[in-house]
């Protein structure tokens, strides 16, 4: 894979402590390819907020490693001050973006960390660094494992459709729904690849599009509109999408326009798979009726990249997110292999 979407960048070839947030501003694609150097948590939480560092796992790294950026701001040998920071952190960055579940799973590492380390203030710093890393390096050994047990599901020749960004750029490498893609390439395998726009963000064709065509895989855009029409011509062999977060009986939040391509599926007899890390799943919660959706602000959609498109006033409504029920998914694959219904991911 070419893409590194983000990674942590220590200033010494001793210690990973001090450093700095390398990511791939995201905003910037597909005209430009930017990496950004980032040193504070209001930059990391601005990343978040602003769709710079975007995709649930891609999220949770991010998220961990700006607390390290918050534990190493000023110098100082009191530990209960780089603990104190820690909290701080946490509870700052965790009102960035409120779906994505990686992101409070990360969190609560790094407080987890800080509130059991016994030692010095520096070696806490360093300490904290080495599991943002381990939260990363864990992400991306996750995504390479959902794509070996994806790549059951894919024949020769196969084609996917996709929605948003799940791939490469929302993860720390490999991606979740195209996980498997990039697997069969290496496999030689011939897979294409159908992407939705994505309104209102246009994830699918500013990041998705791109980033399949940095790896030299086939893939053709579509207007979220189009998706049913490509059903019904038959070029759809199987839908694959990621999540943000998974309830313990399967339900699964995912970018806006998710659900009504599940029901589209079921519709025209097609797979439809979520797939996503088990850091993804919150087994807290029994449905998702109770997963938190996050919604973006209205000029999103009314002054989508600086062009008006709406009139004055027109009352907007912006989740950023929707839930496919349980009973519309053919199977959940994670890293620990591939699930089907009836689902009862709270049994283990």
């Amino acid at each position: 894979m070419k893409l590194k979407t983000i990674e942590w960048i220590a200033d010494t070839n001793n210690r990973l402590a001090p450093g700095r947030v390398r990511s791939i501003d995201q905003t910037a694609l597909p005209v430009k390819l930017t990496y950004i150097d980032t040193r504070s948590v209001d930059d990391i939480w601005n990343a978040i907020k602003e769709l710079k560092v975007r995709g649930a796992p891609a999220i949770g790294v991010a998220a961990a490693m700006g607390v390290v950026l918050a534990a190493q701001e000023r110098s100082t040998d009191d530990v209960d001050r780089v603990c104190r920071r820690v909290h701080k952190a946490c509870e700052y960055l965790a009102s960035s973006r409120p779906t994505a579940v990686n992101l409070f799973r990360a969190l609560d590492r790094m407080k987890t960390v800080a509130e059991l380390f016994e030692g010095s203030a520096p070696d806490l710093v360093e300490r904290l660094a080495c599991e943002a890393v381990a939260i990363c390096e864990e992400d991306a050994a996750q995504c390479e494992a959902i794509g070996e047990h994806g790549l059951m599901l894919l024949k020769d020749s196969d084609t996917v459709l996709t929605h948003c960004n799940a791939g490469s750029l929302a993860t720390a490498r490999y991606g979740t729904a195209l996980a498997p893609v990039y697997k069969a390439r290496e496999k030689g395998m011939k897979i294409s690849v159908y992407a939705d726009e994505t309104r209102p963000l246009l994830q699918g064709s500013r990041l998705t599009a791109w980033e399949l065509m940095q790896e030299g895989i086939e893939v053709t855009l579509i207007c979220d509109s189009v998706a049913a029409e490509v059903m019904k011509e038959g070029k759809i062999d199987l839908v694959m999408v990621g999540a943000d977060r998974i309830a313990a009986n399967g339900d699964a939040a995912n970018k806006i326009g998710t659900y009504g391509l599940a029901v589209l599926a079921k519709h025209h007899g097609i797979p439809f798979y979520i797939l996503a890390p088990t850091t993804s799943f919150d087994l807290s919660i029994s449905s998702g009726d109770e997963i938190p959706i996050e919604e973006r602000a209205a000029e999103e959609v009314v002054h989508g990249f600086g062009k008006q498109t709406a009139p004055d006033g027109v009352a907007v409504y912006t989740p950023a997110f929707d839930v496919t029920p349980a009973e519309l998914i053919t199977a959940i694959v994670c890293e620990k292999g591939v699930f089907r219904p009836p689902f009862a991911l709270g049994d283990g």
